[in-house]
């Protein structure tokens, strides 16, 4: 009798707990973004367009490869607030050294034509500089990820005022930039009627390079070891300085990279470009999957995160939504995502 009591108790108790509940958990934000999405088109079915996918796939492109950066650096359960800034100062500088000839008020009135490979280069090592700053903080002075990557923060704030405010010009955009400069960037190719920006493309193969690096690489397989339990990547001979300072400098890397892709996109860079960049960057990441617990993480989801991100923005502006109400969303939307993060964590242990 005890028996054939309990099991009519272990059947209401599975149904008590539906896989359902575990769907919902998994994909309750996309859920909720995916409403937002469906909202802003019933408001404005306009906004469904090929011109208008095809812009928000540009716009996501340059935060998409800087989300590839934070990412690597949230699975080994750290962050980077200087992402942005670094952004700001490499597009500076890659913006200042590729400036037209005939322009007045060119930075560098003395430079001659420079091979577009040479910005791009400085960007990079400029980029690295700082990523193995904030992987030397983490890795061997064993600060915080946080503190380390916010006093690298205002350090490369610091730099990029200076930088633009230089006599005798003063603090004005660096603009009027080398054509050839700009249609590397801006250019497109048109297939069957359809504009598709180089930028879509560049992201996508740097979205290849960093699968490959993530999932086919020692180097992939240390960092999730890192960051899923540190002391037991430590015992198994993983060298942890060394494979996080790697990680740190391939995020500058991408940090300068898209910084040379964003000044030409946007076509002048101020003291301004770059800020809050990086909470974009933090947002798709953890949209995308990309645990702070540590060791959780995959390239197509940071994907899916900044296109999903930059949708909502573009169709937020499109609707005419005030911006500081669109930058409480996405406060709202981080908030979010982090809990159902944290959520899931709990019940996995």
């Amino acid at each position: 009798m005890n028996n054939e009591s309990k099991k009519p108790q272990g059947l209401r108790a599975k149904l008590a707990n539906p896989k359902i509940n575990d769907f919902l958990l998994n994909y309750a934000l996309y859920i909720i973004l995916g409403i937002l999405i469906i909202a802003v088109i019933l408001y404005e079915p306009s906004f469904v367009s090929v011109t208008n996918f095809t812009n928000i796939l540009t716009q996501a492109s340059t935060r998409a490869i800087l989300a590839f950066g934070v990412a690597g650096l949230i699975v080994l359960r750290g962050t980077d607030l200087s992402a942005g800034r670094i952004l700001g100062i490499t597009a500076a500088i890659s913006a200042s050294l590729l400036q037209r000839l005939d322009y007045a008020s060119r930075m560098y009135p003395n430079l001659g034509v420079l091979p577009v490979v040479v910005p791009l280069l400085v960007a990079i090592t400029v980029g690295a500089a700082f990523g193995a700053l904030n992987g030397f903080g983490v890795s061997k002075l064993k600060l915080h990820a946080f503190i380390a990557t916010l006093g690298t923060q205002l350090i490369a704030f610091g730099l990029l005022q200076t930088y633009i405010d230089r006599p005798p010009l003063g603090a004005q955009p660096i603009s009027t930039l080398d054509p050839r400069y700009l249609e590397l960037v801006n250019g497109a190719f048109v297939i069957g009627g359809v504009r598709l920006p180089y930028l879509i493309f560049y992201a996508a193969a740097i979205a290849v390079i960093m699968y490959v690096v993530w999932n086919k690489t020692t180097l992939g397989k240390n960092m999730f070891a890192i960051g899923g339990n540190p002391e037991a990547a430590a015992v198994s001979g993983v060298n942890i300085v060394k494979n996080m300072m790697i990680i740190f400098i391939i995020s500058g890397i991408l940090y300068g990279l898209s910084g040379f892709l964003e000044a030409a996109r946007i076509g002048s860079v101020t003291s301004n470009t770059g800020a809050n960049y990086e909470l974009d960057a933090i947002a798709a990441c953890v949209v995308g999957g990309v645990s702070f617990s540590g060791g959780v993480g995959t390239i197509p989801g940071v994907i899916i995160g900044s296109i999903i991100l930059q949708f909502l923005n573009y169709g937020l502006n499109y609707i005419g939504i005030n911006v500081y109400l669109q930058t409480i969303i996405k406060g709202i939307i981080i908030i979010t995502a982090v809990a159902i993060d944290v959520r899931k964590y709990v019940a996995k242990k």
